[in-house]
């Protein structure tokens, strides 16, 4: 389904708007909008750009920190699926 620009637009603020306020992830963003992934990616690391420079900063340096998390929450959540199998 084909969007027009001013839906786009308003869907990448209120996308960035949410991940600056929760420092969601990507996958958070997309469950609580019920978009995909690629398209809270895309939002946020291309369009964002042309509505916002400032929230697009705010929501790259979330984004980068998060990325770099990453590998730790999936850790956790693995240390806990072989604990509830072990339990």
């Amino acid at each position: 389904m084909l969007q027009n620009t001013s839906e786009v637009k308003d869907r990448c603020l209120k996308v960035a708007a949410y991940i600056i306020e929760t420092e969601a992830t990507v996958r958070r963003a997309a469950l609580k909008f019920g978009i995909s992934k690629s398209t809270v990616h895309k939002d946020m690391s291309q369009r964002l750009l042309q509505y916002s420079p400032w929230m697009h900063r705010q929501v790259a340096k979330i984004l980068a920190k998060n990325k770099a998390q990453r590998h730790l929450r999936g850790g956790e959540a693995t240390k806990r699926k072989y604990q509830k199998i072990i339990s």
